[in-house]
């Protein structure tokens, strides 16, 4: 059992990048850590990591030896989740990461069922917008809304997210209703700061001829439901994923404009790093969330989008 906890400090270690966050991911103290390193080095009579006050770094062995650690746990965790799934029974923990507004509207309820049919399995989820690094922080699964970059990572692709542009009653009543996307151009508009041009809005006219329009923004934020409460104050138009657009629309505090042209769809995936097993709780959960996400959404149809158009304006 001793062989066992070196190995999953080492390769805690490893992972995290520290000898705090391994601590912080068993959830016991850094010297502790530390020892069973020091002793599995010891033990084998190699140095398998350089420590500095700043880096930690695997020696040519040790990187070796992370690699053959590293399958040595997984092939473990597969035997006892195979164990496991035989008698029916999933267990452990699922560590997900989501993002913030769309994990509080819309994940709840899917953790909640999924918790129902397997009571033993316990979630320690990350609402947060940033990148999550999930070899780092011990990430199971994330689910991302985006282009993926890191091409190291294993995606499956859960639904598209659409976005539609809106405004309040009250200013399409003081203001008038944009005929067309160059329009906007005339109009008050609030921009969502965290893309890469923020004030460059893409869609698909009715030819299919991919366009821009370049808007001149009063506001803008990294909050999406702070656009979406902003608009419906009437302080001017927004285009919002209609994830985060379908309530206030629902409820008519915010209208769609400009419905006869595609606006955005992005991809929204669920990925996991390429370990060379997948765990059975990992993957029931994200076999799960694709059949829950089947279909047109909910908060598509709410925003009156009814069809999932394959193509994509980015």
């Amino acid at each position: 059992m001793d062989k066992f906890e070196d190995l999953r400090a080492f390769v805690a270690v490893v992972e995290a990048g520290s000898f705090t966050a391994a601590a912080d991911r068993l959830n016991t103290a850094k010297s502790a850590i530390s020892r069973r390193v020091s002793a599995l080095e010891e033990r084998l009579g190699v140095q398998l990591l350089r420590r500095t006050t700043r880096v930690l770094n695997l020696t040519e062995t040790g990187s070796s030896f992370y690699e053959h650690s590293a399958r040595i746990l997984a092939d473990l965790n597969e035997a006892e989740a195979a164990v496991q799934q035989a008698h029916g029974e999933l267990r452990g923990t699922l560590r997900v990461a989501l993002p913030l507004s769309f994990g509080v509207r819309h994940m709840c309820t899917p953790i909640a069922a999924f918790s129902k049919l397997h009571p033993k399995v316990e979630f320690d989820l990350d609402l947060n917008d940033r990148r999550i690094d999930l070899i780092g922080e011990g990430v199971d699964v994330a689910l991302r809304i985006g282009r993926l970059q890191d091409s190291s990572l294993i995606a499956r692709r859960l639904f598209d997210v659409r976005a539609v542009v809106c405004a309040s009653p009250h200013y399409l009543s003081a203001h008038g209703e944009p005929q067309t996307p160059e329009e906007l151009r005339d109009h008050r508009c609030l921009v969502y700061s965290n893309l890469a041009e923020p004030d460059k809005w893409t869609y698909v006219d009715k030819e299919e001829n991919k366009r821009v329009v370049e808007i001149n923004p009063v506001m803008s934020a990294s909050s999406g439901d702070f656009l979406a409460n902003a608009a419906a104050h009437g302080m001017g138009l927004v285009i919002q994923p209609t994830f985060i657009a379908s309530e206030s629309i629902r409820r008519g505090n915010l209208v769609p404009v400009l419905t006869g042209y595609d606006w955005p769809i992005t991809p929204a995936y669920a990925i996991y790093p390429p370990t060379r097993h997948l765990s059975y709780r990992v993957r029931a959960f994200i076999d799960y969330l694709a059949e829950r996400f089947s279909g047109t959404p909910r908060w598509d149809r709410d925003c009156g989008l009814t069809t999932s158009k394959q193509g994509s304006a980015t």
